[in-house]
């Protein structure tokens, strides 16, 4: 007697978002599996999306951080507190985006998209204090402020529909 076996294998990829700061500003979605990308109507690279991947709150979340990590890297030798206190408020805005929409409860989703609005409220503080202390380019002040202000009200929305 033969038998023979049929299995099914599901195979998740899981997927790493990518900021590609090498002199353009494309944010790219990479398939951490096989690096795979192809490239989306707007000529950035695309890929299968979580579903908070999709959300524009979370791609500005993502853009700002871009943009705080490009501050940080023109700040002086000095500075090293100021630019550590802006990279963990500039990560947790979409990390707290993620995990919100994770969540099951309205409860726990509201919980998380109040900390990632926190989080940018603190990343605009730390921008002010560097443009008072004229650390930061007034291009980069206005588009890291402008950014915040849209994040801030999408999550408003989620957090108080």
């Amino acid at each position: 007697m033969i038998v023979v076996v049929i299995a099914t294998v599901v195979v998740v990829a899981t997927v790493v978002v990518a900021a590609l700061v090498n002199g353009n500003d494309n944010v790219a979605v990479m398939d951490a599996v096989d690096g795979g990308a192809t490239t989306g109507e707007s000529g950035r690279l695309a890929l299968e999306m979580l579903h908070f991947q999709k959300l524009d709150v979370y791609q500005r979340a993502i853009e700002f951080l871009v943009l705080a990590q490009r501050v940080r890297r023109r700040l002086p030798k000095g500075h090293a507190d100021l630019a550590d206190q802006l990279r963990r408020s500039a990560q947790s805005i979409p990390q707290n985006i993620a995990e919100g929409c994770g969540r099951t409860t309205r409860a726990d989703k509201a919980k998380h998209y109040t900390i990632a609005r926190g989080s940018a409220m603190e990343s605009a503080s730390h921008l002010d204090v560097m443009r008072v202390e004229e650390l930061v380019e007034a291009e980069h002040y206005a588009r890291g402020t402008e950014l915040l202000e849209r994040i801030v009200a999408m999550l408003t929305k989620l957090i108080d529909p």
